[in-house]
């Protein structure tokens, strides 16, 4: 779908702004990303607040912003997609929103009882293995829920991880997704204006 020159100012007056300043932001939270995925487990705290649209909190509306564009259709869960997010991603972005969650590179749920199983996203091709989807779920919050222990690049012996939301089955598809490997999804949770990474190389025991 592509948005006309009028259709552009009319959600211009509507929708919720995006970035302050769309290079600089997005390459702090990009960063801040980096920073995540090299030290999976622990929490990275954005230098940037967002007041992105409901059901979107802050950390997540700016991974959206820094992460996607025109070339990445990104998949969303039904109270996200009946949500102003839709538009707001579009107008920001450019980016296509995909129906099924197999033919995204992106796919953001913020409804935890109700995410996808991860078999369901695309876990790449094996000349690509780059081309997997990136999952980012948000959560009520990164502490408080079980204890997990992850292990593996950028980790130091292990890593206590105690996430909040996650429904009982993840730990046991996050294992099935590890038998892909290099193929396999990778993960980004967030709550408030944090996010932890969780690439597909960690192993958790739950």
């Amino acid at each position: 779908m592509t948005l006309q020159s009028s259709d552009r100012s009319s959600l211009r007056q509507t929708l919720k702004p995006g970035l302050a300043d769309p290079i600089f932001d997005a390459q702090s939270v990009f960063r801040a990303a980096l920073l995540a995925n090299a030290y999976p487990g622990r929490a990275i705290t954005l230098d940037r607040t967002l007041d992105a649209p409901q059901p979107l909190n802050s950390s997540t509306g700016l991974l959206c912003l820094a992460l996607m564009d025109f070339e990445t259709p990104v998949w969303l869960d039904q109270p996200t997609a009946a949500s102003a997010v839709p538009n707001w991603l579009r107008f920001h972005c450019g980016l296509p929103i995909a129906a099924e969650p197999a033919v995204a590179r992106f796919a953001l749920t913020t409804d935890t009882a109700n995410i996808p199983r991860l078999h369901h996203f695309h876990p790449g091709e094996l000349q690509y293995p780059d081309r997997s989807a990136t999952v980012i779920i948000q959560l009520p919050a990164l502490t408080g829920g079980p204890e997990t222990k992850w292990t593996g690049p950028g980790i130091r012996k292990s890593a206590t991880v105690s996430l909040a939301g996650l429904p009982s089955w993840f730990w046991s598809d996050w294992d099935l997704n590890a038998e892909y490997y290099p193929l396999g999804v990778d993960v980004f949770l967030t709550s408030g204006n944090a996010l932890i990474a969780l690439p597909r190389t960690i192993k958790v025991e739950a």
